[in-house]
């Protein structure tokens, strides 16, 4: 029941030579391939480099200056309200 068989693939490909033709699938079939590697090659080299080099902090951290005794933290005011009289 697991897995995927030939003649689960031949439908699309069978699609895919008619849609395609013979002459492009082949092409088409070395450019993937041809992707695939390149993409699995830039991995490796990426996970090497990681391994040599530790990555810096994504976001760098920023000290915030602690209140000095001369500066007294104090709590915003309230927001001034509409009067009556003034809605009309």
């Amino acid at each position: 029941m697991g897995g995927f068989h030939w003649w689960d693939l031949a439908p699309l490909l069978l699609l895919a030579l008619l849609f395609f033709g013979p002459k492009r699938l082949p092409e088409m079939g070395a450019s993937v391939g041809k992707t695939i590697k390149a993409f699995q090659r830039s991995m490796k080299d990426e996970t090497n480099n990681a391994v040599e080099a530790p990555a810096a902090p994504a976001v760098p951290q920023i000290a915030q200056p602690a209140p000095s005794a001369a500066q007294p933290v104090t709590q915003p005011e309230p927001a001034a309200t509409v009067s009556e009289e003034a809605l009309g």
